[in-house]
């Protein structure tokens, strides 16, 4: 962004944007609680859906998707995704179409309204300083999730400081073996310009989601699990 358009952009983010973003994960979180105690998930994930747009809106952060023929909307899929931002929880789940639950540190589920309105809209929180109880909640979330759940890992486990892709961890890879669920990679691009980590360095833009062809388990057993990883890093990596 020109340095005068973001000289100017700067009350606009601190007296309208961030206020606003707060208003909205309140009361979408409110009303994703009651929702989700009277509808169940699938009503809590229009909520939730509706609530990313508003943000995106706001900014302005326009997105594309590329490659929507490559996957199909009341699909399961373990989505596995490189994460440049946290601008990338609200581009993917207002403009993917598809029912995302998200891998989510245990920290984020104590937060009032935020947490309790994921939990109901099926997120998986879990605690990444215990590997065993990580894999635990894991194993509990397959009994609960619908034929049309999507559930989403940033493969990396963190954010990317330079938005270049990071070595991947097994735990998508493991849980798409396990429910025999095909892989669907995704690419983002420059959200890393538009919120860079552990900043509120907020800039209005565009961001790009390459959507790869799936990559269905089935044609791999256990043993070559780290060339599936391999395999689905390059294909991320190279749309960069």
């Amino acid at each position: 962004m020109n340095p005068f358009l973001k000289l100017i952009y700067q009350p606009y983010k601190w007296f309208f944007v961030i206020p606003l973003v707060f208003a909205f994960t309140f009361v979408f979180g409110l009303i994703a609680i009651l929702t989700g105690i009277i509808l169940g998930q699938d009503a809590v994930n229009i909520i939730a859906a509706t609530w990313a747009k508003l943000c995106c809106a706001i900014v302005p952060l326009k997105v594309n998707i590329r490659g929507t023929k490559n996957y199909t909307r009341n699909t399961a899929y373990v989505i596995v995704s490189n994460h440049q931002s946290m601008a990338d929880i609200p581009v993917l789940h207002g403009h993917l179409g598809l029912d995302i639950k998200w891998i989510m540190k245990k920290e984020l589920g104590v937060i009032p309204i935020f947490g309790a309105a994921c939990r109901h809209l099926g997120c998986i929180t879990v605690d990444r300083g215990n590997h065993e109880a990580a894999i635990q909640s894991i194993e509990a979330a397959k009994k609960t999730l619908s034929d049309k759940a999507c559930v989403l890992f940033f493969a990396e486990g963190t954010r990317s400081r330079d938005g270049k892709v990071m070595p991947f961890k097994k735990g998508a890879f493991r849980f798409a073996h396990e429910t025999n669920l095909p892989i669907l990679p995704l690419t983002i691009r420059n959200s890393y310009r538009i919120l860079p980590s552990d900043s509120l360095d907020l800039t209005p833009g565009t961001v790009e989601v390459m959507v790869h062809r799936p990559i269905h388990m089935s044609d791999y057993n256990l043993a070559r699990l780290d060339e599936v990883i391999t395999t689905t890093r390059r294909i991320i990596s190279d749309a960069l």
